[in-house]
């Protein structure tokens, strides 16, 4: 059998071989070292992914463009008089009991003053006799002047009649406005009613001694009710928007679910230092008599709402010792802490009156553990309305 003959390879092949054997073993390596490197850093994200807390946001609740204001008030007469007595004596009668209609000038009661009578007696008596007195001196004085004028008396007593009879004449002055006031007094003997009312209070029986004076128990009260004031003590924080013309309606405890129409008609523009609260008046028809003086009621204003007014769910809030704040987002989804202020509390949902943009991202329900600075996940929003769809249809297949 012929033997072949064994060619050695070429150096050159060799070489070539070598080299490729090397760049593959370096392609695995960089192959391993890249899968490695990449496995590593997936491992650190997923690590910092779940590291990192998931969030949900609060939904503002919409509001409307008035805000309903409910405050306590007071109703009060149009008018109301107290009437005292201007003299002393007793009561001889009276007319009208509580709840008498009356009309301007109608007497409500008479009184018995003996005392002035009798001051007012003396008082035309002494006019009488000053008027007597002053006629001669009168008299006396015309003579003279007449006899002066024939030079038959001397200037000098001329001079003195007259001086006399105009000293009589202001005595006589002086006593006739005596009687005029004593008979100014003796019509305050009758109480009449000030303007068209109703009585309200009576303080007054037959035969009572009445001391004159604004002292005491009136004795007689009369309202004017064809209109009403209602006052109401508006706290600080809830007056800015209220003006005079504002349209406002209030409820009664004895006419219940009937609401009655009011207008603003005065704001006093002053607070009260004890209260920090603001005094304003309403006014109401009440051609009907249905609202009484002294009666309480519940006003509702709707004033126009803040344009910065947010309201958000009560979940939202977070209560500790630096006061009342609110985790949001910015804009790189990570935490801003907001310390705001609160206005009204409806339970579920609160009032922001400060410190909240309507535009800002709320975190709901925040865990205690965020602090500012920290970056969130978002979770996903499920739709309300699917969710609703499927709770209110249980057990369907």
């Amino acid at each position: 059998m012929p033997s072949e003959e064994i060619t050695p390879p070429r150096k050159r092949s060799l070489v070539t071989a070598a080299a490729a054997a090397v760049l593959l073993a370096a392609v695995v390596v960089a192959y391993g070292f890249t899968q490695r490197a990449e496995s590593k850093q997936e491992v650190i994200q997923w690590t910092d992914a779940q590291a990192m807390p998931t969030v949900a946001l609060a939904q503002p609740i919409p509001g409307s463009p008035h805000q309903m204001l409910t405050l306590p008030g007071n109703i009060q007469p149009f008018n109301k008089a107290a009437i005292y007595a201007r003299v002393n004596g007793y009561v001889k009668s009276w007319d009208h009991d509580i709840g008498s209609s009356v009309k301007e000038g109608q007497v409500l009661a008479t009184i018995d003053a003996p005392d002035l009578d009798q001051q007012l007696s003396q008082a035309k008596a002494t006019l009488a006799s000053v008027e007597a007195n002053e006629q001669i001196a009168t008299l006396t004085a015309n003579r003279n002047n007449i006899l002066l004028q024939k030079q038959i008396v001397a200037q000098q007593l001329a001079d003195q009649t007259t001086a006399d009879a105009k000293a009589k004449q202001a005595v006589v002055d002086a006593n006739a406005a005596n009687v005029r006031q004593l008979e100014a007094m003796q019509s305050f003997k009758t109480l009449a009613a000030p303007f068209d009312g109703v009585v309200t209070a009576r303080n007054v029986e037959l035969g009572m001694l009445i001391n004159s004076g604004g002292s005491g128990l009136p004795l007689f009260e009369v309202s004017d009710l064809h209109r009403v004031r209602i006052y109401v003590q508006v706290p600080q924080s809830l007056s800015a928007g209220l003006k005079p013309g504002l349209r406002a309606t209030f409820e009664m405890p004895q006419y219940p679910g009937v609401q009655f129409d009011a207008t603003l008609s005065h704001v006093s523009g002053a607070m009260n230092p004890a209260s920090h609260s603001m005094q304003v008046e309403l006014q109401a028809d009440n051609s009907a008599g249905k609202f009484l003086a002294g009666s309480y009621c519940n006003v509702q204003f709707e004033i126009p709402a803040d344009a910065n007014l947010v309201r958000i769910p009560s979940t939202a809030l977070v209560i500790g010792n630096r006061g009342t704040q609110i985790a949001t987002l910015d804009s790189n989804d990570k935490i801003v802490i907001k310390r705001v202020q609160l206005g009204r509390d409806f339970g579920d949902s609160v009032e922001v009156i400060a410190g909240l943009s309507p535009f800002d991202r709320i975190v709901d329900n925040p865990p205690e553990t965020l602090t500012e600075g920290d970056r969130v996940h978002i979770a996903a929003e499920t739709p309300r309305a699917a969710s609703s769809a499927s709770s209110s249809t249980p057990g369907r297949r």
